[in-house]
């Protein structure tokens, strides 16, 4: 396994659609590990395959306190096939928009249907913390950021930042 370097934004790969992965094969399966390293060394509770340069429809979350916790998810192709009518609000954060944090709305429960890390077919019914990394990491393979959520003042602000420190460390 191997721990991989993650894009932040404003790179513009983040914003690509991810293509649709045919086959779970090995190299997939070895992609989740490196992402769950990855995940875990950032450390973090969610990763897409695009935030590690990769445009495959991939994700990887794990909302474990602790290392005796860890109860990865591994997901491919996932897709949303239910939402409750109910919201919920949570501070969030993303390993490709380091240190910035803001509360978005998103559905309370979802059921998503994909395939594991084996190519079998699963649908899980999640709720609260996974059901928002859940969505969240989903929409990284549609080229969303969770500063999209935001008003643009607020993303725009968030974006000019990012790109500021960016110069200051190359």
């Amino acid at each position: 396994m191997a721990v991989l370097s993650i894009l932040t934004a404003p790179d513009p790969r983040l914003k690509q659609k991810a293509a649709v992965v045919a086959d779970v094969d090995a190299s997939i399966r070895t992609l989740m590990d490196d992402m769950l390293e990855t995940m875990y060394a950032a450390p973090g509770i969610g990763l897409a395959a695009p935030q590690v340069a990769v445009g495959k429809r991939v994700i990887v979350a794990d909302i474990g306190r602790s290392e005796d916790d860890r109860q990865p998810v591994r997901m491919v192709n996932p897709e949303i096939v239910w939402v409750s009518d109910d919201d919920n609000t949570y501070e969030e954060g993303c390993l490709s928009v380091p240190e910035h944090y803001a509360a978005v709305v998103r559905p309370r429960a979802i059921r998503v249907r994909y395939r594991d890390e084996t190519g079998t077919h699963q649908e899980i019914d999640a709720d609260g913390l996974l059901a928002t990394v859940l969505q969240h990491e989903m929409d990284h393979l549609d080229g969303i950021l969770f500063i999209d959520h935001l008003s643009s003042l607020k993303r725009n602000m968030i974006l000019r930042k990012l790109l500021k420190a960016k110069k200051d460390a190359g």
